[in-house]
């Protein structure tokens, strides 16, 4: 992954304007910038250069540097100085530095020793901790594996510890009551950790990309946050929103909504069953997940976000179930290897290239009766350069094709259409198109019989027992 990171920086940086990472001079191996009288440590080189080759070992910055016969003291850290510093072991840090800028040590993944010298005004890294604390709102702003976080921190910042992939392990103590943004992010090789009941705030993507995750509890008695019934995963108490989750992860079925990105890039996730408590599937909240090889979502979903199921690579098929309404753009944009879709009638909307680059799509079941009702974005699906579709169909209801081959979202990105649906009617156990006794009792035959029918399970809650029967009742007694 971190590979693929440089390689796309670097596709990037090809498409922006040059920009000099400049250096007035180097001593003892460390770069420097003039401000006025001091000296400002900077980066080795441009690491959106394939060629870059950052800090490495044990790096002691010195007080004061000497250069042409001029001695500048050294007051700062510019911004991404250690950078992507892939083999940087050790940092040392004199106290006359008095300003560290942003991200100044996110990527150095095997970072194992920060030293803040003894009487920094601004900095420090109390306790042997092996991080940077900013002294005066004891707000740590950079760690490294081997962090200790001490119970004076009342924070943790933005980016903190990204792409720290030797953190195994992490327990966030009762001082701190907020996360930054992206603190752990990249961490690939964390596999558990544990946040205080006083944390309160948790940032954006703060446990994103961390491959390895498997456990995550939150403290007993936290206002905002738990991770109730041990479902590793953080949950939004008041709103029941899922908002981090891992490997492990089991949601919980009073949970109401998945957050926006809360398993992307969670590699090792395999399978997920989303509970009939859901409602909402949040923005890329599985985004990445190429792991990802089955998904079970219920029929309370109405709403699967934008880039939700994004290059989930490992989807073979998806069955979208009858209460979703809108699908977001580029929801399954991506999915190489999804071979098969079902598309309920319920469906009003669908994004902008939601099923775009699904290179592997043969067949597509589409249950929307009325065209004009549905709300359409551009290229739904991949068309690609020599606009063959003979080996991929397009199936739907009879008496409905030709408003398909009639539709440009629809008609050039597809072989064959064909009128082979039959309408879903909920609660029509035996297929025959109507609702009544004769539904029921072929409920009572899969459950007398042990077969896994999934006809049976009208109430779509995974399992087949008398509550489906009393869900075909109540349908015959609403129609």
């Amino acid at each position: 992954m971190k590979q693929f990171f440089r390689f796309s920086v670097m596709l990037l940086a090809l498409l922006l304007p040059a920009v000099a990472m400049a250096t007035d001079f180097v001593v003892d191996g460390i770069c420097y910038n003039i401000n006025g009288n001091e000296a400002t440590v900077t980066s080795k080189g441009d690491y959106y250069d394939m060629f870059f080759v950052g800090y490495s070992g044990s790096v002691v910055i010195p007080a004061t540097v000497t250069y042409k016969g001029t001695t500048y003291p050294v007051t700062s850290i510019d911004e991404i100085a250690f950078y992507c510093c892939d083999s940087l072991t050790s940092i040392f840090i004199p106290n006359s530095i008095t300003k560290i800028g942003n991200s100044a040590f996110g990527n150095c993944p095997v970072l194992a020793s920060i030293v803040i010298e003894s009487g920094n005004p601004r900095y420090d890294s109390r306790n042997n901790c092996n991080a940077i604390i900013e002294t005066a709102d004891n707000a740590l702003i950079a760690g490294c594996k081997n962090t200790m976080i001490p119970n004076s921190v009342t924070s943790i910042g933005d980016r903190a510890f990204e792409g720290c992939d030797g953190l195994t392990s992490i327990v966030i103590p009762n001082s701190v009551t907020a996360i930054g943004n992206k603190a752990f992010y990249s961490c690939d090789g964390l596999t558990s950790i544990i946040i205080s009941n006083s944390v309160t705030a948790i940032g954006n993507n703060v446990f994103e990309n961390c491959n390895e995750l498997a456990s995550i509890v939150i403290e007993s008695g936290n206002p905002r946050y738990d991770s109730r019934n041990n479902c590793n995963a953080i949950i939004e108490t008041a709103d029941n929103t899922l908002i981090v989750g891992c490997k492990n992860t089991i949601i919980p079925n009073s949970v109401t909504s998945i957050g926006d990105w809360a398993f992307s890039y969670c590699y090792s996730l395999t399978s997920i069953n989303i509970p009939n408590s859901v409602t909402a599937i949040g923005n890329g909240a599985f985004e990445g997940c190429i792991g990802l090889t089955s998904v079970d979502i219920s029929n309370s979903v109405t709403s699967i976000g934008r880039y939700a199921f994004f290059n989930c690579e490992g989807l073979t098929s998806i069955n979208i179930p009858n209460s979703v309404t809108a699908i977001g753009s580029n929801a399954f944009f991506w999915c190489t290897g999804l071979t098969s879709i079902v598309i309920p009638n319920s469906v009003t909307s669908i994004g902008n290239e939601a099923l775009k680059n699904c290179w592997s799509l043969t067949d597509v079941y589409c249950y929307i009766a009325d065209l004009s009702g549905l709300s359409c974005g551009n290229e739904l699906f991949y068309k690609d350069f020599n606009s063959n579709y003979s080996g991929r169909t397009l199936h739907v209801l009879q008496g409905t094709a030709d408003a398909y081959r009639a539709d440009k979202n629809w008609y050039p990105y597809f072989g064959h259409i064909v009128e082979d649906l039959k309408p879903d009617v909920p609660g029509d156990v035996n297929g025959d198109l109507e609702v009544n006794i004769a539904d029921v009792n072929a409920v009572i035959d899969i459950i007398l019989n042990g077969s896994e029918n999934p006809s049976g399970d009208v109430n779509c809650d995974g399992e087949i027992n008398i509550a489906d029967i009393n869900a075909v009742i109540d349908i015959i007694l609403e129609n």
